[in-house]
């Protein structure tokens, strides 16, 4: 898959996932309630407390946990720019380039949403709560994790890069669990 075909298949990706609502197992059904947290900027200072992402920039959130290994600095995603960024390094040599989202939910859980219910499983990142999925919407070479932050809410890191989903899940682990200890805590 090529990075431009990646950086697509992400932006669609969040895109869908944060428009529907359904538990691991279950089928996505759009969702009857407006995300107040779609409509505000990432750096929001809402006084919101239920979003614990008010003030919080999820392209910082990105650039701290990826700094030093070559990513450009991250950028609005297309489709959610409030609250959703991404990165893309290019390729390499014979390396496949790697594009890196993340979207911060307000008031949907972590187990909400998962597009691709039979590749996806209960984990942790660093002990905090989260669901590993391979191949989202049946996507070879990507892999996402779902990480709880409360109250109700989640960090959605979604990775592709080439073909190989096993290396996907594998590099979407080490970035999941550097973005991590910079979400809220819950």
């Amino acid at each position: 898959m090529t990075a431009r075909r990646a950086a697509a298949a992400l932006a669609v990706s969040v895109l869908a996932l944060t428009a529907c609502t359904s538990q691991v197992g279950g089928q996505a059904t759009p969702s009857s309630q407006a995300d107040e947290s779609t409509t505000s900027a990432p750096s929001s200072t809402s006084t919101d407390p239920n979003n614990p992402f008010a003030g919080v920039s999820p392209c910082s959130i990105i650039d701290q946990a990826l700094a030093g290994q070559g990513y450009p600095k991250a950028e609005p995603l297309v489709a959610n720019p409030k609250t959703g960024c991404r990165t893309t390094k290019p390729t390499a040599g014979d390396s496949p380039g790697v594009d890196i989202g993340l979207s911060l939910d307000s008031g949907r859980g972590y187990k909400e949403n998962v597009g691709n219910p039979s590749q996806a499983s209960d984990g942790n990142v660093n002990g905090r709560p989260a669901v590993i999925e391979r191949e989202p919407m049946n996507s070879p070479g990507q892999c996402d994790v779902w990480l709880e932050v409360k109250p109700d809410s989640r960090a959605f890191v979604l990775l592709a890069s080439g073909s190989d989903t096993a290396k996907a899940c594998q590099l979407v682990e080490d970035v999941a669990a550097k973005i991590e200890p910079l979400l809220p805590k819950n």
